[in-house]
């Protein structure tokens, strides 16, 4: 790859806001005036459309809903009255809980405080808050947070296990609809534990979730402590910036207000009709450049600071589950979809590097710069109070930063090398408005995509379609432990198969006979090979 001349690219195309110290170069895509004048017309029907999407269009047609997850940080751009209302006194309200909890108005009743939160929610009901908490959390902050994020019952007993104490730890359940199995069901398991505990679980309980949902009927109905709304014009992973996110921001102590303000501030940058000075624009079209607009290569995120590592977890939803589309907006069939991973710098150095350099040529890189080596968030204990990793000399003067800072600039020129393509997103420090900033980049980034690919980014009808799959099987093994009951004898998986009429499932009958067997659901005799083994009710 021929560097000469890179010095006056990277002048040429570094787009720096002074104000938030945010810049993003894309110097290191390969890309020319050419391909950005022939997008042009592209990407400024993208740009229109957004800012019809901004002013409650019906941006998800599917569903045949308004896309509202911009109003958040901006209330004032929300189509109604009602609207901005709705979402102003919902970040009041957050704001009061959060004081009256950490002030022991809101207390449990057998402690003087709630020190810590167990939020039960999954996809971008746990996702968002899991990143921003690794992102911002420190030794000082006024309650601490673990998560149930899936429906492994051995995942849940270890989070519980390690709670320090059951009786001052609140419960928020997050959940749109209500309905989904994997938050109903790490509801079910919370509650159970604090009724093991002697607790009554009504009096740490929270709700987030949609007005009149499953969920919302139970918390009024139970009395639970306080309930917070979901909307249906926000989806799941755009929905940081509700009480989904904004909850347990304000309940760890962090700034709400400042990630908010980020967020705010990043949609300005982000909303120009200018592309080359548009980050999110140059964004969507760093990403159809290298994937040819197909997604033909992936999108690897390399955070430089361990703060930053669940970032690229948090795009892998937010990405993936939005233009992940069998179809276009048209109907046709195109498969599209953009494939995100990651890792954290310098680890990537001793894990996955060396294929990135000299491997298969189908990914480009996203580099996250930081500047300054400490968050201002990272507060230390007696009896190192005084200590400071920044002002230890690794080297004669060199500090462990400066390393951390030699490592991405060169796997960035090492990559450049041999034609692997990167962007740099660059942010002066990790603190809440940092957040906020690259949150919103690249939901916007994410909606440019989309119209330039012609999918519906605000739906996500695979993930529909696994849920229906998973009731499907369930049915299934109600029908298999009834067949057992009632048999005289014990049965293979054929005889099941044969009795329940469910010939065409042997494969899942044999599946969940295994599973049910392993848990001593049912009893297993073992024959002359696996597929001979007989079953009886336990």
């Amino acid at each position: 790859m021929v560097v000469t001349g890179l010095w006056e690219t990277f002048k040429e195309r570094l787009i720096y806001d002074a104000a938030s110290g945010f810049s993003l170069d894309t110097s290191r895509l390969t890309y020319d005036d050419a391909y950005l004048n022939r997008m042009e017309p592209a990407m400024q029907a993208a740009l229109e459309a957004m800012r019809q999407l901004e002013q409650g269009a019906i941006a998800n047609p599917d569903e045949n809903r308004m896309v509202g997850h911009y109003w958040l940080r901006t209330p004032s751009l929300a189509p109604t009255e009602d609207l901005r209302h709705c979402i102003v006194s919902t970040v009041s309200a957050i704001k009061d809980f959060a004081e009256r909890v950490h002030g022991g108005v809101i207390r449990p009743p057998t402690s003087a405080k709630f020190t810590h939160i167990l939020v039960v929610g999954i996809g971008g009901s746990a996702l968002g808050p899991q990143f921003v908490n690794q992102a911002l959390s420190s030794a000082s902050d006024p309650l601490t947070i673990s998560f149930f994020d899936n429906t492994d019952p051995d995942g849940m007993a270890k989070v519980v296990a390690a709670l320090r104490d059951i009786a001052s730890t609140l419960v928020v359940v997050i959940s749109k609809s209500g309905g989904t199995k994997e938050t109903r069901n790490g509801q079910l398991i919370a509650k159970a534990a604090w009724q093991a505990a002697g607790l009554d679980y009504r009096k740490y309980f929270v709700a987030v979730t949609g007005e009149g949902s499953e969920l919302d009927k139970t918390a009024v109905k139970e009395g639970w402590i306080a309930r917070f709304p979901m909307w249906d014009w926000v989806g799941g992973r755009t929905s940081e910036f509700s009480a989904v996110g904004l909850l347990p921001m304000a309940l760890q102590g962090f700034d709400i207000d400042a990630v908010l303000k980020g967020a705010a501030d990043m949609d300005t940058l982000t909303r120009g009709d200018i592309t080359k000075r548009n980050p999110a624009a140059l964004l969507a079209l760093g990403w159809y450049h290298c994937g040819c607009g197909k997604g033909g290569k992936d999108m690897v995120v390399l955070p430089y600071k361990d703060r930053l590592e669940l970032f690229s977890k948090y795009l892998q939803q937010l990405v993936m589950e939005s233009l992940g589309k069998e179809r276009d907006l048209d109907g046709n069939v195109v498969n599209q979809g953009l494939a995100v991973y990651g890792n954290k710098g310098s680890t990537d150095q001793h894990a996955y590097v060396q294929q990135l350099r000299d491997g298969v040529h189908n990914f480009f890189a996203v580099f996250i710069e930081v500047l300054k080596d400490r968050s201002p968030r990272t507060v230390q204990k007696a009896p190192l109070r005084e200590f400071s990793t920044e002002r230890v000399e690794v080297e004669p003067g060199v500090y462990s930063g400066d390393y951390l800072t030699g490592f991405y600039l060169g796997t960035r020129q090492a990559l450049f090398e041999k034609g692997r393509e990167s962007v740099t997103v660059t942010v002066s420090e990790v603190n809440e408005y940092a957040v906020g900033m690259l949150i919103a980049l690249f939901e916007r980034a994410v909606g440019l995509y989309a119209s330039l690919v012609n999918v519906n980014a605000y739906h996500q009808p695979g993930v529909e379609a696994g849920k229906k799959a998973a009731a499907t099987v369930l049915e299934i093994q109600a029908k298999i432990v009834e067949c057992l009951s009632s048999a005289s004898q014990a049965l293979t998986v054929d005889d099941v198969a044969r009795t329940a009429k469910l010939e065409e499932s042997r494969e899942n009958i044999f599946k969940i006979l295994r599973h049910l067997a392993a848990n001593g659901r049912v009893k297993v005799a073992h024959g002359a090979s696996i597929f001979e083994d007989t079953y009886v009710s336990a």
